[in-house]
């Protein structure tokens, strides 16, 4: 089960300018509902735990000690494949408790590092396997390690004090997970505990970084902050009637097909208004988008790209939003859309 197919979080979309997702609108899947924290508040992260040592890790989150629960998770299987996990349900503890699996001879997990994951993740009362995803060559679940974050407390414990390439096995009270209400379609009460086996694959880049192109004649221009993200100026010109791409940047990763996940940054401004209707850049990192689920022109003017590059993508009407547009967005029936997508990951 890819790591995407759960329902995202409401209100997710390209743009949470939408409020529903039917008519290949485009919709962005983030980090599942099943590890972001959609039904709880967002907890104050480091210094949480109830059993910490001495050392702070990634985004000032205080390493969390292994413990007799978490010892309990037998974890088998070759390095990168999804692994075997076994347990005597129900498991509980008090504070979230971290094992060392197998430590990685990567570089330490730092703050603001955006981390690809590979997991899988079960119930500890009722021992079910609740959802699994990102191993070896399949794309891993992107979160960043931020001191503010929405994603579960109890992955950030697990991760913020690892070593790349380390797999860790995590058990957390709900505090650290769905909180006190639980999750109903998720089948979790809400005094189960829940148990997170974790791949901390790789570090995916906060930006494009392929080679810089010369901008091309009569496309909207761009230039990028400090931290990458784009200001787009529209030209005082009709927009094109046509799908147009331009490469800002060209990587040297893999090409991408119609039939990836793309991890990606982005910015969308209306060409007649020069608004920008929503973007990655400024909240809570880059953001997993299956191309399957887009409109067309996003998807078509993504597919031949290579990771690692910047593509400056203008949609027609037809090809976006269509006659109905996107009003709640500031984008009419004939309105054409400008994108700067950074293609950070693939797969």
């Amino acid at each position: 089960m890819p790591f995407d197919s759960v329902a995202p979080r409401s209100g997710a979309c390209l743009g949470s300018c939408r409020p529903d997702h039917s008519n290949r609108k485009i919709s962005v899947r983030k980090l599942p509902a099943l590890i972001t924290i959609a039904t709880v508040s967002v907890l104050a992260l480091a210094g949480c735990s109830g059993s910490p040592s001495d050392e702070t890790g990634a985004a000032g989150i205080a390493c969390v000690d292994s413990g007799k629960t978490s010892e309990a998770v037998k974890v088998a299987g070759k390095a990168g494949a999804e692994p075997t996990v076994k347990f005597e349900s129900p498991l509980t503890t008090e504070a979230t408790e971290v094992s060392v699996v197998t430590e990685g001879k990567g570089d330490a997990v730092k703050t603001d590092d955006i981390v690809e994951l590979g997991f899988s993740v079960y119930n500890a009362k009722t021992g079910e396997k609740m959802n699994a995803g990102g191993f070896g060559d399949d794309l891993g679940a992107p979160i960043t390690m931020a001191k503010e974050s929405s994603v579960f407390p109890a992955l950030m414990k697990g991760v913020a004090c690892a070593t790349y390439g380390s797999r860790v096995a995590v058990v957390a009270p709900p505090a650290d997970a769905f909180g006190e209400a639980g999750n109903e379609e998720l089948k979790v009460g809400a005094e189960d505990n829940i148990i997170f086996v974790i791949d901390v694959k790789s570090e995916i880049p906060p930006r494009a970084n392929g080679e810089e192109r010369k901008p091309e004649d009569g496309f909207p221009t761009v230039e990028l902050a400090e931290d990458g993200a784009p200001t787009v100026t529209i030209p005082a010109t009709d927009a094109p009637t046509e799908l147009k791409t331009s490469v800002l940047k060209k990587g040297d990763g893999a090409t991408v097909t119609d039939a990836n996940t793309v991890v990606m940054h982005y910015s969308g401004v209306v060409w007649s208004t020069g608004e920008v209707f929503d973007q990655t850049w400024g909240k809570s990192g880059p953001t997993p988008i299956s191309l399957a689920s887009v409109v067309p022109g996003f998807a078509q003017g993504l597919v031949g790209q290579t990771v690692g590059s910047q593509v400056l993508v203008v949609i027609p009407p037809e090809l976006g939003y269509g006659a109905e547009g996107q009003p709640d967005a500031g984008i009419s029936g004939t309105d054409t859309i400008v994108f700067v997508v950074d293609i950070l990951a693939a797969g």
